[in-house]
């Protein structure tokens, strides 16, 4: 975000406030981690301090916990509490991203100056499974035939879709499938139900976060329609998990 943190030469505290990075320092420091968001679900069974929300994050928590550094995205935090963990003395590093290669390339940054260590292999490994082209529809080999177009809705009542600039449709487009508001105005526009079936696109993707689309809940909006139902974090998270969503949503998008 271009701001200067001031990171210790040594860091061994950790507060991470947002989902995807805390799976990532856990996967690459776990004894460094001492506190993340009740939303941090991976990896399971982490004990950690928790504090609150991503949107509502206990600062007072957090200053108790004396990290070395905060993460922070400017996506999932609020600036408000980011700029009052930082007039509290802490050194708080925010990320943000909206591509595959910018996941990676800040990844990369948030450990070697935010987190004081290497580069994790699970990132070299990532960078590799995303790097092969995409597969055809209906096929795992080099993209021959021809992209397809979707919607993908990220809460319902009311209906918001994924708009421009987004993690979500780069990892789609890499998967030769193109999103239809990828040239919307906002990141995350509300359209009415009507215009999204109208738009007559070739997949309606429902991932299960932050809305929990499932089976029952969901595919029946859209009738005549291809619905296809992905996991959230393999949809939306930048971390380890992306050495095996790759392969994953492939096989649900395929299906």
């Amino acid at each position: 975000m271009g701001a200067a943190v001031r990171v210790p030469a040594t860091v061994r505290r950790i507060v991470s406030l947002v989902p995807s990075l805390t799976e990532s320092v856990a996967a690459t420091l776990p004894g460094a981690l001492v506190g993340a968001t009740d939303w941090c679900s991976h990896p399971p069974g982490l004990d950690v301090t928790r504090v609150r929300g991503t949107k509502n994050p206990d600062l007072d928590a957090i200053r108790r916990l004396r990290p070395d550094v905060v993460l922070a995205n400017a996506e999932e935090n609020r600036e408000p509490d980011i700029a009052a963990l930082r007039e509290a003395g802490l050194a708080v590093w925010v990320t943000r991203i909206e591509t595959l290669d910018g996941a990676f390339a800040s990844l990369e940054r948030m450990f070697r100056h935010a987190c004081r260590t290497g580069r994790p292999g699970w990132l070299e490994r990532a960078e590799r499974v995303w790097r092969a082209p995409a597969p055809p529809p209906g096929g795992h080999r080099p993209a021959t035939g021809p992209r397809r177009t979707a919607v993908v809705p990220i809460w319902r009542r009311p209906w918001m879709v994924v708009g421009r600039d987004t993690f979500t449709g780069d990892v789609l487009a890499r998967l030769g499938v193109d999103n239809l508001y990828a040239g919307h105005a906002e990141r995350y526009p509300r359209v009415p139900l009507p215009e999204l079936v109208g738009r007559s696109p070739d997949l309606v993707v429902l991932p299960d976060e932050p809305y929990a689309f499932s089976a029952a809940d969901g595919p029946e909006c859209f009738p005549g329609l291809r619905c296809v139902l992905v996991s959230g974090r393999d949809l939306t998270w930048y971390g380890p998990s992306l050495v095996a969503a790759r392969a994953r949503l492939e096989s649900a998008l395929a299906r």
